[in-house]
């Protein structure tokens, strides 16, 4: 039975549990999504026992019948031939979703994690599913009005933050640009133009003993503490990883609990979560990204995280 690894060409993540797998004599099957139609191809049937068939690469076949587990490491989008005109390409590439990827989700084995369950995880959603969890969320707004982002800062003396609702960065002047976490100051509660041309999210600035990067595999939890030594770091880690100090901490059983319910309601085999740890010791959840990275985090704590996937891949169902 063989593991179907689907991720980007150059992902050195999804390489070291392809290489712990090979190491334990486990067959794997990589590809990307981005391979279909040119250099992949799907052969499939339906048939009174489900989809049967193969997956095909130049060199390569794989059955889907002989599929144990499939890992959903960020792949990229089909890419149709080119010399389409703008109507073909629309209609091949959703042709292509659909099809080849409607085989591929409707298989009945073991996903990390399914994108049919990725795709629901919205972030106010995740907020109201992790409150129904038992976990504590920071107060949120949404909105594109200018008066009802004023009226939350109001509230909150110790300042409130924006940080987006999807997309961490953007394309911008030919470049990749990052969308940090953003401390509101005076001067852009002052003019707040653009703000209704789409959604936004704000919460209140929480104050920081440290962050908890927690990677759940499985059963498993590997959480990291994660305390910022700059300014710029206390308000988003990102922004300055040289100020970062690292150490491995124990989650609170409620943390957990809730954690755990969180991923069955969202039917997650994988979830790095994000959490603030508050002077008080409370911790604050801020979001989960279910393909999240966590190989920085090993590097520096030495958590088994690649090996913990690669235990639930070889198993299966």
């Amino acid at each position: 039975m063989t593991v179907l690894v689907l991720a980007a060409d150059v992902d050195p993540t999804a390489d070291a549990v392809v290489e712990t797998l090979n190491h334990r004599g486990v067959p794997v099957f990589r590809c990307d999504t981005s391979w279909f139609p040119n250099h992949l191809a799907l052969d499939a049937e339906m048939t009174e026992a489900g989809w049967r068939g193969v997956l095909r690469t130049e060199r390569r076949a794989v059955a889907l019948e002989g599929l144990r587990s499939v890992w959903y490491r960020s792949p990229t989008t089909c890419a149709v031939p080119d010399g389409m005109s703008p109507a073909e390409r629309w209609h091949a590439t959703h042709e292509a979703k659909f099809g080849f990827g409607g085989v591929l989700w409707s298989l009945p084995v073991r996903w990390v994690n399914h994108p049919g369950r990725q795709a629901d995880m919205y972030k106010p959603t995740q907020l109201a599913v992790a409150q129904r969890c038992g976990l504590t969320v920071p107060a949120t707004l949404s909105t594109n009005q200018v008066d009802a982002v004023r009226r939350f800062a109001d509230r909150y003396p110790d300042g409130i933050i924006m940080k987006p609702f999807g997309f961490g960065s953007i394309l911008e002047d030919g470049g990749r640009k990052a969308l940090n976490t953003r401390l509101l100051s005076d001067s852009d509660l002052a003019d707040l133009r653009g703000i209704e041309t789409t959604a936004h999210q704000f919460q209140p600035f929480i104050q920081k003993a440290y962050e908890v990067r927690l990677t759940v595999v499985g059963a498993r939890m590997f959480a990291a503490a994660i305390t910022a030594h700059s300014a710029a770091a206390k308000i988003d880690f990102r922004s300055d990883y040289d100020a970062l100090t690292y150490r491995v901490v124990d989650v609170p059983c409620r943390v957990s609990g809730g954690v755990r319910a969180f991923m069955t309601q969202f039917g997650l085999a994988f979830g790095a979560f994000d959490f603030i740890v508050d002077p008080t010791g409370e911790w604050w959840m801020l979001e989960c990204n279910a393909s999240g990275q966590y190989g920085w985090i090993e590097d520096k704590t030495g958590l088994q995280i690649t090996s913990a996937i690669a235990d639930v891949l070889a198993k299966g169902l």
